[in-house]
């Protein structure tokens, strides 16, 4: 008994030093520096990353079983143009293809996901389990490790099993807890003596608000103001399982490590004077960041979330709220349980307080009184929902140093897309988005941010989900017009590369030669070189090909600038 009372004494002292070192973030103080000179520490891990539905294709090969993106990308309207993944990059049929490439960049790392119906095709583990999925995701690992390149895996990258989502309503269902424990427990088995970094859900406020609140993504329900909350109570629960379960039976044997990976862009206060800015600023990266990293920290959803939804609820006429709770049991359950924590950032907003009557309907974006903005003069690709402001990366992963005790960060995505008909190669904006974010990286790890490493997002052109293929966040273009679907680099390939190799931003005379000498490259090399397996592909195939449009653009690229040269000569 006395044992038992020291330890919650303990438990309660510990949860008090982590919300007072919440407090420490200075929401007055943005320091947007000039750009920082310097290196990261010796062993700092670049890599770049994918996931299992958005690169494989093959979506019923092999034995694999129906997932909820292959039935959600299906019907019609759900997609940009229609799109589906069923073959996308044939990443299934190409992995010594690809780890070539990632050789070449000299890459550290690679983060991708296991398809869960690809090895349970029903989602359950005592139902039958797929030795061709087995298989693959072993050829895979190994190959990796032969070209000494570490895999960092994650379990779940939002591609449900159909079956549970038929069956028991997906993440809506604690069952959920339970199934994904035992496919976790699965992989740790099967994968686990050479996998020593596993991430067992990206970005869940992704599979949350857009999966079960607005459904624009799989599985495509509008449950508006208690969908999204039911769906991450569940993953949360999910997660602090699988990861007391790799605690108990794995982690003395295998060495490895378990984290999550969250999704957040960042909320600076339109006015960093106005206490009413600075409060909505900090309930948008509570009700992003905050939903899921505060349970397993600190073993309960932020306050302002708690304060927020159950008055909202209230008012509404609800005998509780719409937020669950955690019993005394789980909190301490489900604190704790991150090895490392995984940052995804894309992009930053301006954030004002905006209030929204009870009376209106129920809905996560309303529960948080606030109003989003952007500054028209933040550089815009072409996605509208990404904007390059690199000082907001810095901002975030202070942030999180400060609420969360100073955890191991891995940044597990960050990158910048494009809109385009014909995709240009010479991709002079990625460039510029990678120098600018990472060099915000930078100066966090001199700021004392415990960051370990960097994935860049993405290694390939890829299915986007429901922007379909009209966006490419890819190092590597794909031409998916082309049966064999070919990669070709962009210039940021040969930038990154730099970065790699040179650990970071040594001096300002190497670095400023870096875009030029890239971009050289691309110019007068990339798109003649991108030209000639174009034609040897079209020859090797029997039936006639019709050029798709980006093919026909970079060969006419080719074309001009041979002309180009000749006439100069």
């Amino acid at each position: 008994m006395l044992q038992h009372s020291v330890l919650r004494i303990c438990q309660f002292l510990l949860l008090a030093l982590c919300i007072f070192a919440s407090e420490d973030f200075d929401w007055t103080k943005n320091e947007r520096g000039s750009f920082q000179y310097g290196t990261f520490p010796s062993g700092f891990s670049w890599g770049a990353g994918s996931s299992a539905y958005q690169t494989e294709g093959a979506w019923d090969k092999d034995g694999k079983g129906k997932s909820i993106w292959d039935v959600f990308s299906h019907k019609r309207g759900k997609i940009h143009l229609n799109d589906t993944g069923d073959s996308s990059c044939e990443g299934y049929y190409k992995i010594k293809d690809d780890i070539a490439l990632m050789k070449d960049m000299k890459l550290n790392h690679y983060l991708f996901s296991i398809s869960w119906p690809r090895i349970l095709p029903s989602g359950i583990k005592n139902d039958y389990i797929n030795d061709k999925g087995i298989e693959h995701y072993n050829n895979l690992i190994n190959m990796l490790l032969e070209n000494r390149i570490t895999p960092i895996v994650t379990l779940y990258h939002w591609d449900l099993p159909q079956v549970l989502e038929e069956k028991y309503g997906g993440w809506q269902n604690s069952s959920m807890v339970n199934f994904f424990n035992d496919f976790a427990n699965l992989c740790f088995e099967r994968f686990g003596n050479r996998v020593k970094y596993w991430i067992t859900f990206n970005n869940p406020w992704s599979v949350a608000v857009e999966g079960y609140e607005t459904g624009e993504h799989a599985p495509g329900l509008k449950m508006r103001g208690t969908g999204a909350y039911n769906a991450a109570h569940n993953i949360i629960m999910a997660h602090a399982k699988v990861w007391h379960t790799y605690d108990a039976k794995w982690r003395n044997k295998q060495k490895g490590m378990v984290g999550i990976s969250l999704s957040a862009d960042w909320g600076e206060p339109v006015d960093i004077t106005n206490q009413r800015d600075i409060e909505a600023a900090e309930r948008y990266v509570q009700f992003y960041l905050g939903w899921f990293a505060t349970p397993l920290f600190h073993g309960d959803y932020p306050q302002i979330m708690k304060d927020y939804i159950g008055r909202k609820s209230a008012q509404q006429g609800l005998s509780s709220s719409r937020l669950p709770t955690f019993s005394p049991q789980e909190k301490s359950y489900v604190r704790g349980t991150c090895d490392f924590l995984g940052i995804s950032h894309f992009t930053t907003r301006y954030i004002t307080q905006k209030n929204f009557p009870s009376n209106r309907g129920s809905s996560y974006f309303t529960d948080r009184d606030l109003a989003e903005l952007v500054d028209p003069q933040w550089p815009d690709p072409g996605s509208e929902w990404l904007y390059s402001v690199p000082w907001g990366f810095r901002r975030l992963l202070s942030f999180v140093k400060t609420q969360y005790g100073d955890p191991v960060i891995y940044v597990t995505g960050n990158g910048v897309s494009e809109k385009m008909i014909c995709t240009e190669l010479c991709d002079d904006w990625r460039m510029q988005y990678l120098r600018d974010y990472i060099n915000e990286m930078l100066k966090a790890v001199k700021d004392g941010v415990n960051v370990k490493g960097y994935t860049a997002w993405s290694l390939l052109d890829k299915f986007e989900w429901d922007e379909g293929y009209s966006e490419r966040f890819g190092l590597y273009y794909v031409d998916f017009g082309s049966k064999n679907k070919p990669r070709y680099p962009k210039a940021s390939v040969q930038y990154y590369k730099r970065i790699i190799s040179s650990n970071g931003f040594p001096n300002q005379r190497e670095i400023e030669s870096w875009k030029r000498k890239a971009l050289e490259t691309c110019t007068s090399s990339n798109q003649l070189l991108a030209a000639d397996p174009l034609i040897r592909h079209m020859e090797m195939v029997t039936e006639i090909v019709v050029p798709t449009v980006c093919t026909l653009c970079i060969l006419l690229s080719a074309v001009f600038i041979m002309f180009l040269l000749r006439t100069r000569i």
